[in-house]
């Protein structure tokens, strides 16, 4: 049997690390013996936290593809957010919950997509579907995912059926939801390991819109204010980053987990768009979002649509 590579997107979160880890044990469980999980990537303080919690390891870094790997890709779809080389890699089988970008394959797949808060929800819904059974490990990883992809169901992201797949998923990993959602949040909110470029870098995505090069990335905080204590600092790393890769629009989402809300530092030659789409004013290169936590529902969108 050949190998089988699965992995999430570049700069993982912990939807994109758990949900290599739990596909590749229900492909295994399926009968892909040499299905194995990969990272494109550092893990970021919250996932660590996770891997910690339930004993498991880190999956290994995957540096390139070689042609025509047999691959599996979780949590994106996007060939801007994913490995090099796999334009000429065999995708087997794509479990996302995001619009559907820069994506084209060669031949047929197995393509399964929601608009849900989270990718285990999806997968949640693939065990059951196969009658496989979900031991305390894998229960505890995927309740992770959505606890962190709807900030404990604060999102609009959230749905009712991912609220529903995490109670199942809290009885089976025997763990009090709200109690370990707010612990496992806090832990990724430690940022004081990063350097301005990692921390631009910790959650970070790449599209273009009308010839428009946009990146959107976003930390996760109990105290806006303690992140903005670096700001000059951040916008040097962010304006680096901007010349580098030809960035249009930077937008750096600060969220306030406790608060659901955001700070955005803004850069680039087409900030406007920024003021456009949130109907604002972009002061000190900063705008407050109110009630704005999800990069996918309440900002990439809006900066898509005015760019």
């Amino acid at each position: 049997m050949e190998k089988i590579l699965i992995f999430g997107h570049k700069n993982p979160d912990t939807d994109s690390i758990t949900s290599s880890i739990v596909m590749e044990n229900l492909e295994k469980k399926l009968g892909n013996k040499e299905a194995k999980a990969y990272k494109l990537g550092k893990i970021n303080k919250e996932t660590e936290f996770v891997l910690n919690y339930f004993n498991v390891e880190t999956p290994e870094t995957l540096e390139k593809l070689e042609e025509k790997a047999n691959i599996i890709l979780v949590d994106h779809n996007n060939f801007l957010e994913s490995v090099e080389g796999i334009e000429k890699a065999n995708i087997l089988k794509v479990i996302d919950h995001h619009r559907i970008s820069g994506f084209e394959t060669a031949g047929p797949l197995f393509y399964m997509a929601e608009p849900v808060g989270c990718t285990e929800t999806i997968l949640y819904d693939l065990y059951k579907k196969y009658n496989i059974e979900i031991d305390k490990t894998i229960a505890g990883l995927m309740l992770s995912a959505i606890i962190s992809d709807t900030l404990l169901f604060k999102s609009p992201t959230c749905t009712e059926k991912d609220i529903k797949a995490s109670k199942e998923l809290a009885n089976i990993a025997e763990i009090d939801l709200e109690k370990y959602g707010m612990e496992m949040l806090k832990a990724g909110t430690d940022l004081s390991d990063f350097s301005e470029e990692e921390l631009i870098n910790i959650d970070s995505k790449n599209t273009t819109a009308n010839g428009v090069n946009i990146q959107v990335a976003q930390v996760n905080t109990a105290s806006i204010e303690e992140v903005l204590k670096d700001q000059e600092k951040i916008e040097i790393a962010i304006q680096n980053f901007i010349k580098e890769n030809n960035i249009d629009i930077y937008v750096l989402l600060i969220t306030d987990i406790i608060n659901s809300n955001s700070e955005a530092i803004i850069l680039g030659d087409r900030a406007d768009i920024a003021e456009t789409a949130f109907g604002g004013k972009i002061q000190n290169n900063k705008m407050f979002l109110e009630g704005v936590v999800s990069r996918k529902k309440q900002v990439l969108p809006k900066i898509v649509e005015n760019a």
